[in-house]
């Protein structure tokens, strides 16, 4: 073997490696072959995806999932077009991710070079920082500030541009070690604060989710609010913060919501926010909370507080991971007192959250299509059979609601989804999550017209020996669009079918196991074997649902 270049590129290969990066998600470009010649040996494995896309939507997934940024690399031109759909997903979720372009010669700019492309002008609105490496001594800079960018305050998607001919040059000197980020602090008058206006109020609720959490600092939030009985509702597509049976979660906001876990937020007299802010889904469209008298204390590590709607009382500059430290040093005295007093308030919520996420006998579903079965029976019989520590990974449309209404998340992280309607995503981030954790399995729980904006990457799953299972609702149609049209425009339907393959025959194409479901009493074997697949036989497995089109949602 020949010895190792000192090239720019190699210098970024191991700033990744000192910044603990353990995998990249990368389609390949002649832009940047520097860095690719630098990953070959490296003790970082290269996860070779179909469609920039795919690889784009894995790195955002494992910022979800970790916590510190992923990291995809992607050619010039189309393929920085086709990343740029995480990048809004990572921007309006405050996912970290780091995206590296390849970019043409700086001889060549401005000349309409062959894939040539403005890095600022298209990612400026929606990435904390766009950098361009145009020295090749700044190469170990660079990847330090574009990691810190991504995981400070609020996290988000950084950008870094790599000129080819810049990243072929000599790199000398020391490599940049990782500059430390910041969780904030929760002082103790404004504990005092927070404190004093829950246990003053009749009606307390705390709102939980966003980013910078931990599973420590999860439960440890978990355990203070079911020591004081405090009620829990959870922001849209972050349902994992408090697990799923806790006598104190609510359910979630936003889309596919139970009715009393809107009321309650509307009329608590005290929100305690952690992590997330009340937005435009966890207000119904800015319509809740939204009275300039309401008592919202917000805490959250992101000085701008974007996002947010409605009056603040208090904010506190604070992550979760900063709230639980010092809840731990507050000890017993995190006690407020007040139990009793709210056991009725918080009792009453967390029985709806209980009863609508009970999934009805089949006798009392409503009637669906000769040839065709129910998405709630499928749910049925796979929630029955999932392991504690299952993880749910959603797209957009209105398949997701099957998921977000009966699918239990327990532990944190257990769900991987887009808070900003992205479609596409269910597969790539099932991918990224058995990478990461190869012992939990990870369900994508995918629409028709959703599963095949990314489905080539089962190829990818079964290339790195990431077995995941997928269910595919099939009802020929963008169920969400057809929604609203039956809404605004009835019977008018236009733009919204769909004529699809055979899903199962598919997942099979790709190594992996498929089952069609064509009625309720298919389900349970369905089920099972898909099941075993990919526990015991370690491939993926599809579960094809031939569904009523009148059905649109649980």
């Amino acid at each position: 073997m020949s010895p190792k270049p000192q090239h720019a590129g190699q210098a970024i290969v191991d700033s990744l490696a000192l910044h603990g990066v353990k995998r990249v998600f990368a389609v390949p470009g002649e832009s940047y072959l520097a860095v690719l010649d630098g990953l070959h040996g490296a003790d970082i494995e290269t996860v070779v995806v179909r469609q920039e896309g795919g690889a784009s939507y894995m790195a955002e997934a494992h910022g979800k999932i970790t916590g510190e940024p992923g990291v995809a690399m992607v050619t010039r031109g189309p393929g920085a077009a086709n990343a740029f759909i995480a990048l809004h997903t990572a921007w309006q979720d405050g996912t970290p991710m780091v995206l590296f372009v390849g970019l043409v010669p700086i001889a060549d700019r401005m000349r309409e070079s062959f894939q040539e492309f403005d890095p600022n002008a298209w990612f400026g609105t929606q990435a904390k920082r766009v950098f361009t490496l145009d020295e090749p001594g700044r190469a170990s800079e660079v990847v330090a500030e574009a990691f810190f960018a991504a995981k400070s305050g609020r996290p988000g998607p950084v950008v870094v541009g790599l000129p080819e001919d810049v990243i072929t040059k000599e790199f000398s000197g020391a490599l940049t070690p990782p500059v430390p980020v910041a969780e904030g602090a929760v002082s103790p008058a404004e504990l005092r604060t927070l404190l004093d206006a829950l246990r003053g109020a009749e009606k307390p609720l705390l709102f939980v989710g966003g980013q910078r959490w931990t599973t420590e600092a999860a439960a440890a939030i978990t355990a203070f609010a079911e020591r004081n009985g405090l009620p829990v509702a959870q922001d849209w597509h972050a349902s994992d913060r408090i697990p799923f049976s806790s006598p104190v979660n609510l359910g979630s906001l936003g889309y596919s919501r139970n009715g009393t876990v809107a009321r309650m937020f509307e009329v608590a007299d005290v929100v305690v926010a952690i992590g997330a802010v009340p937005g435009d889904v966890a207000t119904d469209g800015f319509t809740l909370r939204q009275r300039p008298d309401a008592v919202n204390h917000l805490v959250s590590i992101d000085s701008t507080l974007r996002g947010r709607s409605g009056a603040i009382s208090s904010h506190v500059l604070a992550s979760p991971v900063a709230v639980a430290a010092a809840l731990e040093v507050l000890g017993d005295a995190a006690d407020l007192g007040r139990r009793g007093d709210w056991a009725g308030w918080t009792g009453a919520g967390h029985a709806a959250h209980l009863a609508y996420a009970e999934i009805a006998d089949d006798a009392a579903l409503p009637p669906t299509a000769e040839g065709t079965a129910h998405m709630s029976t499928v749910m049925r019989e796979l929630v029955a059979r999932l392991p504690h520590d299952a993880v749910n990974t959603l797209g957009a449309g209105n398949h997701t609601l099957w998921a977000q209404r009966f699918f239990p998340t327990e532990v944190f992280p257990s769900q991987l989804a887009t808070r900003n309607g992205s479609m596409g995503y269910s597969i790539p981030a099932a991918v990224a999550s058995v990478l990461e954790n190869p012992h939990r399995l990870a369900v994508a729980v995918c629409g028709d017209g959703e599963f095949l904006m990314n489905g080539q990457e089962l190829a990818t799953a079964a290339q790195y020996g990431a077995p995941l299972l997928a269910i595919v609702l099939d009802n020929s149609q963008y169920s969400t669009i057809r929604a609203h049209q039956e809404k605004h425009f009835p019977g008018r339907v236009s733009g919204t079918q769909l004529a699809n393959p055979d899903f199962a025959a598919l997942s099979r194409a790709f190594g992996g196991h498929g089952e069609t479901v064509r009625s309720d009493k298919e389900a349970a074997d369905a089920v099972e074997r898909a099941l075993d697949a990919v526990l015991t036989r370690r491939v993926s497995a599809l579960i094809h649902v031939v569904a009523d089109q009148a059905l649109l949602e649980p």
